[in-house]
């Protein structure tokens, strides 16, 4: 064998792959979507809150009492939010002794009056964008669930025995954007009478219906200690006593299971990178084959260069391809990483640091080279035997489920904590094990491991070249001839230079 001709069949392995139009749409999929899903994301969000009405006719004040808790509500959650946020970026010099400030607070209705007393979001945003640095996005304010608003004359004039068929109606009128899409009817005889419609567009989340149900029985308690003579201050300590809660939580992003999530999302992405490149490099590099056989070309080829010479230029040149839409696909999560804000930057950020050693980058080249070289030997053996693209993935099909089926099972295990004997096993396996390395670099391996899968997967690889060359040869010119399991078999044993 000489290195040039192995080159030169590499080269043109690149050149005829280059050509491909399916080549450039699979390589330009995800910067499209890096770059087209944030946008997307945000067209398809839903921002519109749902609009309530309330219609009382019991004149307790009740629909004023339930848009101030679910006000309340909202604000907690923001406040909440908020703290996040500037504990995460460590804003906390915007304004020392705010509550917004403190972790892990369960913010009191005393707490969030303060804090609408102090100029609500609006003031907060002002003092933190005082101190936020460049390059620190911005705190996006989250949307709210509900907007209550009038009810309309339509359910104010509708008779109680016709109430329910007016709001359908206005369910149903779609020439009217603002109508409300939740209904709520207090009857006239509130209290005494506690049967509380709810009538809706749309499924109602239980969310909803506990708020209400909690702000009505508030106030239905309330007149019950009333009529019983305790009023007052009393009345409201009552009603409103709890117990103070002191909620003590990781910082955002180093909760365990957060942290788990975020440093396997590069190592389980790398695996199913390598697996998603391995197939389309693979049916790539069988078509190619394919048509050599189909066009005779192969009887050319073999007389300018040795069989082995052309299986190992196939090889090189299927790999290099898999490495060039690697490298922009990784490329373009830099990008997203270093260059963008937003989640998506925040998330893969943190994500890098459990393979940004060099110890650990060798080993992904390794193990991402190995999967390759090995898997795509498969590829090449079976090109070798197939005349057509269907009997191809007769062929592939059994091979593809051995290979895919249990690294589907694999990363799922991993991407759950899982560490058990089912992952270690599959380690150990050279068929699996370029897969279950690069899954378990973010739960982390041990040294020995990572050598000894690694020695035991190149002598694997060697023996694989050794046989699937007998193989190659063997079938590069039996055109025509369906192998059987036997004949495959046979030619597998056969060494070169034998008839």
């Amino acid at each position: 064998m000489t290195i040039a001709n192995i080159l030169l069949v590499a080269k043109r392995e690149m050149l005829q792959i280059l050509k491909m139009r399916s080549f450039w749409l699979t390589l330009l999929i995800l910067p499209a979507a890096v770059a087209i899903g944030p946008l997307m994301g945000e067209s398809l969000a839903d921002g519109e809150p749902t609009r309530v009405a309330v219609v009382d006719r019991s004149d307790a004040d009740a629909d004023a009492a339930l848009a101030a808790r679910f006000q309340m509500d909202e604000t907690q959650y923001l406040l909440r939010e908020l703290s996040r946020y500037v504990l995460r970026y460590e804003l906390t010099d915007a304004d020392p002794g705010a509550s917004w400030l403190e972790q892990g607070r369960w913010y009191t209705p005393q707490d969030i009056a303060a804090f609408e007393a102090a100029g609500g979001i609006e003031a907060a945003l002002a003092k933190i964008e005082a101190v936020r640095p460049d390059g620190v996005p911005t705190f996006d304010i989250p949307p709210h669930d509900y907007a209550f608003i009038a009810p309309p004359p339509a359910l104010l004039n509708a008779p109680a025995d016709g109430f329910a068929g007016a709001a359908r109606a206005l369910f149903a009128d779609d020439t009217d954007a603002d109508h409300p899409e939740i209904v709520v009817l207090i009857p006239e005889g509130y209290p005494a009478d506690t049967r509380i419609g709810i009538y809706s567009s749309d499924e109602v989340r239980s969310t909803f219906v506990t708020k209400l149900q909690e702000v009505l029985t508030i106030d239905l308690r309330t007149r019950l200690l009333a009529e019983a003579g305790i009023t007052g201050e009393q009345a409201a300590l009552v009603q409103t006593i709890a117990p103070t809660l002191a909620i003590d939580t990781p910082p955002p992003g180093g909760g365990a299971r957060e942290t788990l999530l975020v440093r396997s999302i590069v190592p389980i992405a790398l695996a199913y990178v390598l697996m998603m490149s391995l197939l389309l490099s693979g049916s790539w590099m069988l078509q190619g084959s394919i048509e050599e056989r189909s066009n005779k070309l192969i009887e050319s080829l073999l007389a300018c260069i040795t069989p082995e010479e052309l299986m190992y230029g196939k090889l090189r040149g299927a790999l290099v391809v898999g490495l060039m839409m690697i490298s922009v696909w990784a490329g373009c999560a830099a990008v997203a990483a270093y260059a963008t804000q937003g989640a998506i930057a925040d998330l893969i950020r943190p994500a890098l640091e459990p393979v940004s050693s060099p110890g650990i980058i060798a080993a992904i080249l390794f193990f991402f080279i190995a999967g390759y070289v090995g898997i795509s030997a498969l590829f090449v053996g079976i090109g070798s035997m197939a005349d057509s693209m269907s009997e191809a993935q007769g062929f592939m099909m059994p091979i593809l489920l051995i290979i895919l089926l249990p690294i589907t099972f694999l990363l799922q295990a991993i991407l759950l904590g899982s560490d058990g004997i089912v992952v270690h096993i599959f380690t150990w396996v050279p068929l699996w094990t370029p897969f279950a390395v690069l899954a378990r670099l973010g739960l982390g391996i041990e040294a020995w491991e990572l050598i000894g899968s690694g020695v035991l997967l190149t002598i694997a690889i060697v023996g694989e070249l050794v046989l699937v060359g007998r193989l190659f040869r063997a079938s590069l010119l039996a055109s025509g001839q369906k192998p059987s399991f036997a004949k495959v078999i046979q030619r597998l044993k056969r060494a070169p230079g034998q008839g």
